[in-house]
């Protein structure tokens, strides 16, 4: 999760990191978000939303074209985000024993 395959960002509330999310690249032009979390004191705040668009803006700037990435079931505000951020539900596309629900998004 760092150049030139992929990146790490950090949220700050003030001088308080209060999310962060990773991605990194799984094939030429396609990228996963990882490790994509908000504190549940910052939750509300659109803070996940501004984040994710970032880490799909970065994704650009890396040449990525789509992105894939999974959640599970105790999740269901994570799934909403994603569902109305343009993400489709997938079939799996990995081995992760905790998830439940894959999504990919065509950036544009």
């Amino acid at each position: 999760m760092a150049p030139p395959t992929g990146t790490f960002l950090v949220a700050y509330l003030g001088d308080d990191a209060v999310g962060c999310g990773g991605l990194k690249t799984l094939a030429p032009g396609l990228g996963e978000v990882k490790r994509m979390y908000v504190a549940p004191e910052a939750r509300g705040r659109g803070l996940g939303r501004r984040l994710l668009a970032a880490l799909e803006d970065a994704a650009r700037d890396l040449g990525l074209r789509a992105l894939r990435l999974d959640t599970n079931e105790r999740m269901p505000e994570a799934r909403r985000l994603y569902e109305t951020s343009g993400y489709r539900a997938i079939p799996p596309y990995n081995a992760n024993p905790y998830a439940a629900f894959w999504f990919e998004k065509r950036l544009g």
